[in-house]
């Protein structure tokens, strides 16, 4: 294991008309831009696979829907692939309208990365696509739908890249950990409700005798909380804009009744591999009286850090690595941010065996801390990254059934943004020639959901060159968190690890009144998806596009 402990540490989717998000937008065609196949790849062995697209029954307890599936079961079927070789991956299409496979953190060619408007016009029904591309990196990733509502309706399913040499992280057996959410609801419905009602699935407002026991302990303040609120027109209750009202949380398919289970041997080293398949859920994560050894973020090895819990931002991944006791039944515990439910899982050494349910940790709450324009954005605040589990910038709401719960929560480790640092070093570490600035900005009342005030439609792109250093400043100037996604390339956090050493990252958390630093330097033109991947602050706009411009040579430059 190296030891850098020396240095210091500092689809769009498509519309559900089946508009392509192209048309109409006065995008660049695709054709502009170079596809790269990479070097000697008729040398290299290839791994080709067959998927299935198809509307299947799917049962959660005991409710009954047709869905859009990946080979017939949601999640769809592991795909495990091998650094150094070329992929070759059909894809059928069966349903009745148009769908896409994007492959979430793969560094690939532009024409491979599956988002229809960006890289091609998605799979017409009936139709096959072939996915083909080198597989230039290792770890865990996933991959899903990027058409339309499909990937809330069921249509994700992780992907496992191992690589070339030998593994970092030793392990004796690995399970991949989809978490989700699942809703018997029409999603396009349910984005009509929230632009109805920002607050349309919070059903944990503040109460009147909450605001009378308020006004028994400091009437003052009470009363100035609730009318700064009241001008502002939102609540502090706002943590997640669609929550356990309608949402059925899952683990690998599977609700918190059907128990899915992983078995180990004693002695095993367990290693889980956790995506967040949600579209809009964050999860924090614990297996009570189990330690975890993160020792991967974003499929990218990092140091080892040992915690209690974690967050889990939609489109993030974790791999935890841990070793459970002989004799012991472990509940995989992740609760929704909001606290309106949970998804679980148990390990075991037999089927059947079930361990014990821990309680909800108490709900948190929004302060005046995470309202834009509170706090100075100057200086590039990182105390709020999450996992900051303290939640700094929130209260804990402290009701009398988890009273006796929040001191064992309060004593957790909780990993950080900050403990992150990459195992191996960064490929550029030089200073960034550029800065591009991003605000995040949206109405949750009105329901809307923008970059620097635009939508894709009205905003030009972010033009790069391939090699070129870039800044990347996200500030978020709403009151919810933002998952940002940027395709095609890894940003590297800079979380006050070593430069050298920053760790690289496929989606960022932007905490409310934050801003975020990342470096990153792009490796293969062409125009590459920015957006946020909670799927209904995508679909309303809050997307941004970037367009790389293969790197000039001598010899072009001095063309006439």
């Amino acid at each position: 294991m190296a030891n850098h402990h020396s240095l210091p540490r500092r689809d769009f989717v498509r519309i559900a008309s089946g508009v392509s998000l192209g048309a109409g937008l006065g995008l660049r065609p695709a054709e502009l831009f170079a596809s790269i196949a990479g070097p000697d790849s008729e040398d290299r062995p290839a791994t080709e696979v067959h998927l299935s697209i198809d509307r299947r029954g799917f049962t959660v307890d005991d409710r009954h829907t047709d869905a859009p599936t990946i080979g017939g079961s949601i999640p769809g079927p592991l795909l495990r692939l091998r650094e150094g070789q070329d992929a070759i991956i059909h894809v059928t299409n069966n349903l009745d309208e148009v769908s896409s496979i994007h492959w979430h953190g793969l560094l690939l060619p532009f024409d491979q990365d599956g988002v229809p408007g960006f890289s091609f016009e998605g799979i017409p029904p009936g139709e096959t696509f072939t996915y083909r591309f080198p597989v230039r990196q290792a770890g865990s990733y996933w991959y899903h739908s990027h058409s339309g509502t499909q990937e809330q309706e069921g249509m994700y399913a992780p992907l496992i890249i191992d690589p070339a040499g030998e593994d970092p992280v030793r392990y004796d057996r690995d399970y991949s950990i989809v978490l989700s959410d699942w809703t018997d609801e029409d999603p396009m419905g349910m984005l009509r409700n929230l632009k109805g009602n920002g607050a349309y699935y919070n059903y944990a407002k503040r109460t009147l005798p909450q605001f009378i026991g308020g006004l028994f302990d400091n009437a003052g303040e009470t009363i100035r909380d609730r009318t700064m609120w009241g001008e502002m027109r939102m609540d502090p209750t706002d943590i997640a804009d669609v929550t356990g009202a309608t949402y059925t949380y899952l683990l690998n398919g599977t609700s918190p009744a059907a128990n899915w289970t992983g078995l180990f041997t004693p002695g095993e080293r367990v290693r889980l591999r956790f995506v967040n398949a949600a579209a809009m859920s964050f999860f924090d994560v614990k297996i009570p009286g189990l330690r975890m050894t993160v020792v991967q973020a974003d499929g990218q090895d990092v140091e080892p850090v040992r915690v209690d819990e974690f967050r889990i931002g939609v489109a993030e991944t974790y791999d935890v690595v841990v070793e459970p006791v002989a004799g012991e039944v472990y509940t995989i515990f992740a609760q929704s941010m909001d606290r309106s439910g949970f998804a679980r899982g148990t390990l075991a050494e037999t089927e059947g065996a079930e361990g014990e349910i821990p309680a909800m940790d108490p709900r948190p709450v929004r302060t005046m801390a995470d309202m834009p324009g509170m706090e100075d954005h100057s200086g590039h605040d990182m105390a709020g990254m999450p996992g900051d589990h303290d939640m700094a910038g929130m209260d804990m709401e402290m009701d009398h059934a988890a009273m006796g719960h929040s001191e064992d929560t309060m004593s957790l480790r909780r990993l950080q943004y900050e403990d992150l640092q990459a195992l191996e070093p960064n490929r550029d570490v030089r200073e960034p020639t550029r800065d591009v600035e991003f605000r995040l900005t949206g109405d949750m009342e009105r329901y809307f959901w923008t970059l620097n005030g635009k939508k894709l439609s009205e905003s030009d792109p972010i033009s790069l060159t391939v090699g070129e250093r870039v800044r990347l400043l996200m500030t978020n100037e709403t009151m919810m968190e933002h998952p940002m996604h940027l395709h095609g390339v890894f940003m590297e956090l800079q979380n006050g690890a070593h430069p050298a050493f920053a760790p690289r990252k496929h989606t960022v958390i932007v905490p409310p009144n934050q801003t975020v630093e990342a470096h990153l330097t792009y490796e293969d033109p062409g125009p590459w998806a920015f957006h946020c991947h909670l799927l209904f602050h995508m679909m309303t706009g809050m997307f941004a596009r970037f367009e790389v411009a293969p790197a000039v040579t001598a010899d072009e430059s001095t063309q006439p």
